[in-house]
């Protein structure tokens, strides 16, 4: 509906006219549970009362609301025609008062998608779950309301649910003659209020503080999750991580956690990794481990926590007032979790996984066509939808690691701590920030800003090393480099690290020197002198946000030496940069994966060894020449197999070496062990497949036609539970069978009758890069049918369509066909919706740039 995006500029001038004093909303769930009567969505009824001022008497606005009815509309006593001002996502107010009070009473849908209030049956019980996911504009899904982050307001919620259930809000709820009652909350956005509702399995504890003026803030503890779930539900960890976070928070923020209490909510079928709700952060549900996982998977769980909790503050307490400045919550949020990750919980390397693995996601988006600056060009909520990628998210975090390293670590908190004070409960833009780190270091923030969030593209940092008659560094030069489309060069304060092999062939470093990069050559004096690098690593430590490049002499160092590195975190900067490297065709995927091959048995973090795999199939996939993906497989395959048969019995390096294993092979004999595997005629010592490795082992047999629609079948009736479901639909849909992908296209594209997360699951399974022959014919049929998908589905669900459908896989003949179709649709639907567009853009650059990739290694 025209209605439904919401532009900035509407918000601006509605945000110029409101003021808003309170919303008290009451749900009746109760009909959540049984059989549904007659066609048409299941509904539930929504009464809103909104109590708001305007500025201008007379004057016209409206509210939010996205509902299948509205049963009556009452503004300051007039009942207003819901035929006439509710045109199915706006209510038309007119002739306001000074002070208003507009009583809304609609029939909203529960959803299917993940988006306003899901529904979920538990296939294991029959049981039915709720939760809400607003961001960055479903609250109107739920409640009528004025949908923008700046018109903050307290709420107050009432609940009707079936007998039995719990209901959780934001605020401290009490059951009183058969209605949940909430608490009012403070001034909040719509975005992050809540409600979950269910019989769910709830877990309490405590956290105490008392402050040096000698005040205690006590705040209730809650962790929730389906009752499915409890025997896996390891909610001592949640706690224990939660109450080190806090404790982090209140020593570096000097401002009491705010909310009161703070639940924890781990729900199914979540689009998102979490969302920061006060008082009740929601969780997909696949942070609690079914089967045995890796530390990096606790660490990844306890960055996530901690990364809500610190929204708590850069986010909740004080909010952007639109979405361009999403930023000063998502970027602060991703650094937040890690700084604190660090310094407060048993996960004190975590700067390695930031390193490797989240500054891959924002380096990969920066290079894409539709990269932006930090700060953001939101015209309208589609905009913002896409914003919540890898440059708001990573690539902040990263810039503003490198803005502690330019103001230091105690101006910084400094200027967070009166940003609090001066912000709380209101809004603010990117000068709010700037001015309080200005106080705080003495810096000049403004050109800082210029050069690192007003701009977009990633640096390249270069060494140059000229030796001197006696074999030392005669001078040591850093070059920088930018992309001709986005051509700024930043300041930098980078250490520059020098590495040589030992007497016992270690490769450690023996000389570092903090120094400020700036312009495209910057000599760093200090290391004139040295002795004579095998290594020079320019970006030591990660102070900085670029791409490392290397020079001959160093790349020839790590191409022999590579898995000498003794530092964990400078071989992670190593791994990353020849990944970079990879995805930019100056090295070839084939010599990626001989690194891997040689050096990945010797990494110690698992974290970075399983980011190594996930590269290391990648090259494969999309980079190697395709004439030796067969062999390169083959390689992967054996080196796999070596070194989980070398793994000690029962460690997560060897459930990562398995796991990988099974990603990579397609031979009958590499098969056949994974049958064996699952069937109990084959042992790896030490090697526990659980339910979770077995689905592992199951897909690549399914892929490649060794496992068919009945082994499937036996393998749910195993696991019957919503996990195990989608793997199975995973597995279905990825069968070898051009009746198994019709099948799978037409539930995606042609009926919008699977949830979200079985969606997903099929997506999954139909884009198998080893049948491209067999999903060849579906490209034509993706450019006719996305535009249609986008107008009639959600945009959750249409975004995962475009997304997971792009023929990504084309064969060898076809690749250039379907970057020459992508390139005409975006040709002719140059008036397509903008969001549209870049997700099609997007692909087809990730496609390009594969095809390069494949160009170098075939020269």
């Amino acid at each position: 509906m025209p209605g439904e995006n919401l532009t900035r500029d509407e918000a601006r001038e509605r945000a110029a006219l409101l003021s808003v004093d309170g919303y008290d909303v009451s749900l009746d769930l109760r009909t959540a549970v049984g059989d549904q009567a007659g066609e048409g969505p299941r509904t539930f009824r929504s009464v809103t009362t909104i109590r708001f001022r305007s500025n201008e008497p007379g004057a016209a606005t409206f509210a939010d609301l996205i509902a299948p009815s509205v049963t009556s509309v009452s503004l300051n006593g007039r009942d207003l025609d819901p035929g006439q001002v509710f045109d199915g996502s706006r209510i038309l107010l007119e002739d306001l008062a000074a002070e208003n009070e507009l009583i809304v009473d609609a029939q909203c849908a529960y959803s299917r998608t993940g988006e306003g209030m899901h529904r979920f049956v538990d296939p294991e019980d029959g049981e039915v779950y709720l939760y809400t996911q607003y961001e960055p504009a479903d609250s109107r899904r739920v409640f009528a309301g004025f949908e923008q982050p700046d018109l903050k307001a307290p709420f107050r919620f009432e609940v009707r649910a079936p007998e039995g259930w719990t209901v959780w809000s934001n605020g401290v709820g009490e059951l009183t003659d058969g209605v949940w009652k909430f608490a009012e909350t403070k001034p909040i956005s719509t975005y992050i209020t809540c409600v979950t509702a269910g019989p769910y399995h709830y877990v309490t504890d405590s956290y105490s503080r008392t402050f040096e003026d000698g005040t205690t803030l006590e705040i209730p503890l809650g962790a929730l999750c389906r009752k499915g779930l409890a025997p896996y539900f390891d909610s001592d960890d949640v706690f224990l991580v939660t109450k080190q976070g806090l404790d982090f928070f209140h020593d570096h923020f000097d401002y009491p956690y705010p909310f009161g209490k703070y639940d924890q909510a781990f729900v199914p079928e979540y689009n998102l990794g979490a969302m920061e709700n006060p008082g009740l952060v929601t969780f997909r549900e696949e942070f609690i481990f079914r089967g045995k996982v890796t530390r990096a998977s606790y660490e990844g769980r306890a960055n996530v926590i901690l990364h809500e909790m610190a929204h708590m503050w850069f986010g909740d307490l004080v909010t952007m007032v639109w979405w361009d400045d999403l930023w000063l919550k998502e970027s602060f949020a991703d650094f937040m979790g890690t700084f604190a990750n660090v310094g407060a919980t048993r996960f004190t390397d975590a700067w390695i996984t930031f390193a490797n693995r989240r500054k891959a996601w924002a380096y990969r988006a920066d290079q894409l066509p539709s990269t932006h600056p930090i700060t953001a060009d939101i015209r309208d909520l589609q905009d913002a939808k896409l914003n919540f990628d890898g440059i708001t998210y990573a690539k902040g975090a990263s810039v503003l690691k490198q803005l502690v390293a330019y103001v230091g670590q105690d101006a910084f908190l400094e200027g967070a701590r009166r940003y609090f004070k001066r912000n709380a409960y209101g809004n603010t833009r990117l000068g709010d920030l700037l001015s309080v780190l200005e106080e705080t270091s003495g810096r000049d923030m403004a050109s800082w800003a210029r050069s690192w969030l007003q701009t977009a593209g990633v640096n390249s940092l270069t060494p140059h090393v000229l030796l001197d008659a006696e074999g030392r560094v005669g001078e040591l030069a850093v070059v920088q480099e930018a992309a001709e489309s986005h051509p700024e060069l930043r300041p930098h304060r980078v250490a520059v690290g020098l590495y040589r092999r030992t007497p016992e062939g270690d490769l450690e470093r023996y000389a570092r020197v903090e120094a400020d990069v700036d312009g495209p050559r910057t000599v760093v004096a200090e290391l004139a002198g040295a002795e004579a690098p095998e290594l020079v690593l320019v970006n030591d430590d990660d102070l900085t946000y670029c791409k490392i490049r290397f020079d001959d002499t160093s790349l020839a160092t790590l191409r022999e030496h590579l898995g000498a590195m003794t530092d964990p975190l400078a071989r992670a900067l190593c791994w990353s940069a020849l990944w970079n490297l990879t995805r930019d065709a100056l090295l070839p995927a084939a010599d990626f994966v001989d690194l891997v091959a040689r050096f990945a048995v010797r990494e110690s973090d698992i974290g970075v060894l399983q980011m190594l795999h996930a590269w290391a199939n990648s090259a494969l996939v999309n980079y190697a020449a395709p004439a030796w993906r067969r062999t390169g497989e083959q390689i992967l395959a054996k080196v796999a197999l070596r070194d989980l048969r070398a793994a000690e019995p029962g460690s997560e390096h060897q459930l990562a070496w398995a796991r990988f294993y099974a990603s990579v092979v397609s031979a009958p004999a590499h098969l056949a062990l994974l049958r064996g595997l699952l069937d109990g005629t084959e042992k790896v010592e030490g090697l526990e497949v659980d339910q979770e490795l077995r689905w592992a082992f199951l897909e690549p047999l399914a892929a490649h036609g060794a496992a068919d629609e009945s082994v499937l079948a036996a393998e749910l009736a195993r696991d019957d539970t919503a996990s195990g479901k989608r793997h199975q639909v995973r597995c279905l849909a990825a069968r070898p069978s051009e009746a198994v992908k019709a099948q799978a296209w037409a539930q995606v594209v042609e009926s919008d009758a699977l949830s979200n997360a079985l969606v997903e699951a099929t997506i999954a399974g139909f884009a198998q890069p080893s049948q491209r022959e067999l999903i060849a014919p579906y490209a034509s049929k993706y450019f006719a049918a996305i535009e249609r998908v986008w107008r009639e589905r959600s945009i959750q669900i249409a975004m995962d369509v475009v997304r997971g459908l792009f023929p990504s896989y084309p064969t060898e003949q076809g690749a250039q066909a379907t970057l020459d179709a992508a390139d005409a649709w975006l040709s002719a639907h140059e008036d397509a919706a903008p969001a549209l567009r870049r997700l099609v853009l997007e692909s087809r650059d990730d496609l390009a740039r594969a095809l390069r990739a494949q160009a170098l290694a075939n020269d």
